[in-house]
C-alpha cells in the first residue's frame, strides 16, 4: 500500500503561502513557550478566576495540551512533509522559547529536563508526518486515529486504581481530539477500542497516575 492509498496530499498552494503558514506556526510555538514558562514562574501576574479554575498553570506543564496541538498542526497541514516540517518549527520554538526565558529571565535552567524536552523535538517530524495520516481512510488511518486518542485518553482518566478523571482539562482536550477525528461509525468503533487499549497499556509502562 502507498501512503497516497491512506491520504492523498491537498492542492499545492503558493511557497510564499506555505512559508508564511510554517512562519506563524513557529511564532505561535515561541508565544506559547513564553506563555508556560511565564505562568510557571508567576511572571503574569494575578490570572482572571476561570484560569485558576481550569488549574492552567498545571495544564501547560503536562503533556495532552501539547500533544494535541501537534496533532492539529499535523492533520491540518497539506502534505505529510509539510505537517513534519510545521510540528517540528512549533516545537522547536516552544521548547526554545521556554528554556531561552528559564535561563536568561528566571535564572534557572533544568537541565535533564531540557535535554528530554530537545530530545523529543527532534523526534516531532517523524511524529508529525505519521500523524497526518490519522486524518486519511483504512485501516492504517484509523489505526494511528486510534493510538492519538489512546494517548490523550491516559492523560484524562486513571484506569487502574478505579477508573476515574485524572484531569478535567485533559478530558476536555480528549472529546476534541474525538470529534476532530471521527470517522465513519465501524472505524470509529474499532478507534475507540484501539484507544482504550493503547491507554491502558500507555499507563502500564508509565505507571505514575494517581
Amino acid at each position: 500500500m502507498k501512503p497516497e492509498d491512506i491520504r492523498k496530499p491537498e492542492k499545492k498552494v503558493a511557497v510564499r503561502e506555505e512559508v508564511l503558514y510554517s512562519v506563524l506556526i513557529l511564532v505561535f510555538g515561541i508565544v506559547m513557550g513564553f506563555i508556560a514558562k511565564m505562568l510557571d514562574t508567576g511572571d503574569l501576574g494575578e490570572l482572571p478566576s476561570f484560569l485558576g479554575m481550569i488549574d492552567i498553570v498545571n495544564f501547560l506543564g503536562r503533556f495532552a495540551i501539547w500533544i494535541f496541538i501537534g496533532v492539529c498542526i499535523s492533520i491540518y497541514s497539506i502534505s505529510a512533509g509539510r505537517a513534519a516540517v510545521n510540528v517540528f518549527l512549533f516545537f522547536a520554538g516552544m521548547v526554545g522559547a521556554y528554556y531561552i526565558y528559564s535561563f536568561f529571565v528566571a535564572g534557572f535552567f533544568p537541565k535533564s529536563y531540557a535535554m528530554m524536552w530537545i530530545a523529543l523535538v527532534f523526534v516531532t517530524p517523524l511524529l508529525g508526518a505519521v500523524c497526518w495520516y490519522a486524518k486519511g481512510e483504512g485501516l492504517i488511518a484509523t489505526a494511528i486515529s486510534g493510538v492519538i486518542l489512546g494517548v490523550l485518553f491516559a492523560q484524562a482518566v486513571l484506569l487502574f486504581q478505579g477508573v476515574r478523571i485524572a484531569f478535567i482539562p485533559e478530558l476536555i482536550v480528549w472529546i476534541i481530539a474525538v470529534i476532530i477525528l471521527r470517522r465513519e461509525p465501524r472505524e470509529f468503533a474499532l478507534e475507540m477500542v484501539l484507544s482504550v487499549a493503547v491507554a491502558a497499556m500507555y499507563q502500564l509502562v508509565f505507571p505514575f497516575w494517581g
